[in-house]
Parts: structure tokens; sequence; C-alpha cells
């Protein structure tokens, strides 16, 4: 069976000046050390996809972006604060099935993103086309290659065994509940007929949060990166909080390309997010027709997993 996943592509803007890497400016904490990837000759990211388009670019006439509109309008009437808490109390009991890390990198093979502009390619593709990219670049963080690896692993909530989740509650970027809808979030206009637009409290700019609350605290759309978050929190990873940091929010556009919601974060939240903007770079940019020769690498990968994940996990 193959899942087309409506993925969503947001303003192209976000392109400009990606080829200039700004990790020499980067200072982060934890024992972190941050290399300057471009200048070391390391990973460069391209100008156009493999179909001759800017990356992420919505504005190009085409079936596949009328599609990704269409999934942007049923995301944003369909997201709801509860709908959130509900997903999030029903998912985090993790009775779905057990298996490894690696099973469920295979299982992606069961699903093509039919509507990214950038690849057509099994999902296993992109996630081994952005670990080894940022492997080159950043071979002493194992972690990091790790989480580049499982990062998008929650897209099986659209396989039969996971509950076989509608599109639009497992893809697309991410932007908070109980607050105001950002105008930076990708067709903003649908928002228009969310429930939540009925809620006063939830219109003005901290709704039900407070400022500085951490985004720990806030409740984010559903979808696959909440759901790899909480299977690798309650299984017990030894990922570094910048790596679940990652797996949570790299969907967060709002956050990490227009800088929306940041009074929101915490300190701690400041810092992962100087992580989660490097690996975006390689997230986004390392798709392409390069192969990935998977049986040469998985047991680079299998060791990484006996580290930081127990053998079995629950689902």
């Amino acid at each position: 069976m193959t899942v087309s996943v409506e993925h969503p592509v947001p303003d192209s803007q976000v392109v400009e000046n990606k080829n200039h890497c700004t990790t020499d400016e980067l200072v982060l904490d934890g024992g972190f050390v941050v290399p300057n990837p471009v200048a070391g000759g390391g990973f460069d990211a391209p100008e156009i996809n493999a179909f001759g388009n800017t990356f992420r670019d919505y504005d190009v006439e085409s079936l596949r972006n009328k599609q990704v509109e269409e999934f942007y309008k049923m995301n944003h009437i369909n997201q709801t604060y509860e709908f959130v808490k509900k997903m999030r109390e029903e998912y985090k009991k993790l009775d779905k099935l057990e298996m490894s890390i690696w099973e469920c990198c295979e299982l992606l093979n069961e699903v093509v993103d039919d509507s990214d502009p950038d690849l057509d390619e099994p999902q296993i593709e992109h996630l081994l086309q952005t670990a080894e990219a940022i492997r080159k670049d950043y071979p002493d963080e194992d972690w990091l290659h790790l989480t580049a690896l499982i990062h998008d692993l929650g897209k099986v909530l659209l396989l039969p065994q996971f509950g076989e989740l509608p599109q639009w509650a497992v893809v697309g970027d991410t932007h908070p509940l109980g607050c105001a809808f950002d105008e930076s979030i990708v067709h903003h206009k649908y928002f228009k007929e969310n429930p939540d637009m009925n809620n006063p409290t939830y219109q003005t700019k901290n709704g039900v949060y407070e400022e500085g609350c951490g985004l720990e605290n806030v409740m984010i759309s559903w979808g696959h990166d909440d759901y790899m978050y909480l299977v690798a929190k309650e299984n017990g990873t030894t990922l570094p909080q910048a790596g679940l940091f990652i797996i949570r929010y790299h969907s967060f556009y709002p956050l990490h390309r227009s800088g929306a919601y940041k009074h929101l974060m915490n300190e701690e939240d400041v810092e992962n997010l100087k992580w989660l903007q490097i690996f975006n770079k390689y997230d986004l940019y390392s798709k392409s027709k390069v192969r990935v020769d998977v049986e040469k690498v998985k047991p680079y990968y299998l060791s990484l997993i006996k580290k930081y994940f127990p053998e079995k996990l629950r689902w």
C-alpha cells in the first residue's frame, strides 16, 4: 500500500540567503561545538529542487500546489485546541504496537509524499539524505545524525495500524492553538472557518498562555512531529533535549522561519531553537534524486539507535 502525503509548501521568501549558513555566529551552551560547515566545504544548499523550482515555492502554478492549498484549508478548519488535546491523550497511550526504530523506518517505504514539490521518493530516502548530509558536516554530533533519521517517523500515523489519520492531522506546518493565529501561517485565510475563532480568549496574542511560559506548555497543532516526540520521550530515549526539540518543532515554520510566537519561548527554547535552525537547512535542502545506499549506512544508524533507544518501543 502506498500512502500519499499532501505536504505543505510555505512562502517562497524563505529561500533567500539559504546558501549562507550562519552557524559561525551561534554560541551554544550545553557543551555542543558548532562548526562552520560552509566555510569548511560542507553541505551547500542548492538553488533549485529536483523539479527545477525553488524549494517550498507554493506560488508556482501547478496541480500539486492546488492540492497543498486544499490540504491547508482542511488543516486550518479542523485543527482546534480541543482536537489537539484529544489526540495527545489518545496517542500518549502508545498502545498501537511494539517495534524497533529501524522497523518503523522501513514502514515509511509505504509512504510517498506526492505533493512535496521537492521530492517524490519514499520517505526513508529523505530521512537518510538528511541524516547523511548532517553527518558529513557535523561528524561528532551523532545524536544529530539519529535525530535526522527519525524526525519524520511520526508519518506512520497515516497507516491503518496507527489509526490511518487524515493527512491534515499528520503532515503540514504546525502552529499554536489557544492564542491568535499569526499572519505568517501559510494560507492564513482559512482560519476564519475554525471553531476556535468563536473563543475571544484565543484571539489575543498570549491567549491562554503567559509570556515566556515555554513551548512545552503550548498546545501545538497535532501531527507527526508531536507524535514522534511522545514516542521518543515516553520510551525513555537518551537523546539530548535539543534532539527532542528538533523532532517536536521541525514543522513549526511560523517560529523558526518567520520568528512568530517567540514571546512564548523560555530560555531553554531559545537555546534549542539554534539547533533547529541548523537542522532545517538539511531537512529542506538535502532532498534530491541522489540515492543513499541503505545497506551501506544501516550498520552505523543501528549502532546509534542502540545507543539512544531501547530495542523495542511502544508506539
